[in-house]
């Protein structure tokens, strides 16, 4: 998609949602402790070494909240028992 300024525009795709099976690890989190400040979570989510077209654009929905993808998913090559994405994830305010 092309905006009004000539840029290339990525457009979220509104396919269907692909369900997972996949670990979730706490990395860090802030509460908001005073009026003004935000609340984050972050996590890192494990999942099949099979899944395919994940970027920064894809959302996650994890414990009836909704996540950001962000930082682009790692893969760990180990043996077929251990290989697997790690992906980071921060929830969205």
């Amino acid at each position: 998609m092309i905006d009004s300024r000539g840029n290339t525009v990525i457009v979220p795709d509104d396919g269907p949602p692909i369900e997972v099976r996949a670990a979730f690890i706490p990395q860090r989190s802030a509460r908001a402790e005073v009026p003004g400040q935000q609340q984050i979570n972050v996590m890192t989510m494990i999942v099949n070494p099979h899944l395919d077209d994940v970027s920064l654009w894809s959302r996650v929905e994890y414990a009836g909240r909704q996540w950001d993808v962000v930082s682009p998913p790692a893969y760990h090559h180990g043996d077929r028992r251990t290989r697997h994405w790690s992906i980071d994830i921060r929830e969205r305010p």
